[in-house]
């Protein structure tokens, strides 16, 4: 009886199989936490550079253009601001740089408080165009802060813009087969 202990004893002291088994439980774990990090980043990186594309577009929107720049027509309305085209073009070069795909851009417009019209100046148009070429949205001298605030007129761009395929999360199908959209919209005083 003392013998079959102690080679049970031995079996279950016994190491030889224990690294491997370890590996193919902590393995996959590591490179799923890998994947996410990077995954996240990639998404984080994407946010920025599209936040940052609808905000240079509508600092670009708000500010006047030179006499010698662009052809005649490529104003807004009866006013020295660039037109839809011109801020379209500004917001796909940003994108383009940093290697995002404007052809994905997806229409938005932004909350029914960003759309109110400024006194002063009347516009030519609705205060929100149609979306450009690229589904860029911009609104113009619309009231940029707070409905409670005293009025600040403005330019909004807005655009929204999906990512990835979903999350890298395959033990949750439901949740990692839906597409993360991100929503861009920037704003900016009308300068003179």
């Amino acid at each position: 009886m003392r013998k079959g202990t102690r080679r049970v004893r031995e079996a279950l002291w016994d190491s030889r199989g224990s690294e491997i088994a370890e590996a193919a439980v902590v393995l996959p774990l590591v490179f799923l936490f890998i994947f996410a990090i990077l995954w996240f980043g990639l998404a984080f990186n994407t946010w920025g550079t599209v936040t940052a594309a609808a905000r240079e577009g509508a600092r670009y929107a708000s500010r006047p253009a030179s006499s010698t720049s662009g052809a005649s027509g490529s104003n807004w309305g009866t006013t020295n601001l660039p037109g839809d085209n011109a801020v379209d073009s500004a917001v796909v070069a940003i994108l383009q740089t940093a290697r995002v795909d404007p052809s994905k851009i997806i229409a938005y417009e932004p909350p029914l408080t960003y759309r109110t019209a400024c006194n002063p100046p009347a516009p030519p148009s609705p205060p929100c165009d149609t979306p450009t070429t690229h589904h860029i949205t911009i609104c113009r001298f619309v009231q940029v802060n707070g409905a409670n605030d005293a009025q600040q007129c403005g330019m909004i761009v807005s655009f929204q813009y999906p990512f990835g395929n979903g999350l890298p999360f395959p033990a949750y199908l439901n949740f990692s087969l839906q597409t993360v959209t991100i929503t861009a919209v920037g704003s900016s005083l009308t300068q003179n």
